[in-house]
């Protein structure tokens, strides 16, 4: 693999490249979490169009 160092391209040693590996299998270990979340948050917006807020009102008490 390959990195850029002040502008320069270098390989990258066994020891960066098995901590990018960590981080990626990482990454993809937490997806399905991330995607939960995701839904969750989805379905508690429509749960609360579902009472009749308007989307400002749930932006004004969800942040989001």
């Amino acid at each position: 693999m390959k990195k850029i160092v002040n502008g320069v391209l270098m390989d990258m040693t066994a020891e960066e490249i098995a901590a990018k590996e960590a981080l990626i299998k990482e990454w993809n270990d937490e997806a399905p979490q991330r995607e939960a979340i995701e839904n969750d948050r989805a379905s508690g917006k429509q749960k609360l169009k579902d009472l009749g807020l308007t989307d400002a009102e749930i932006k004004a008490l969800t942040g989001a």
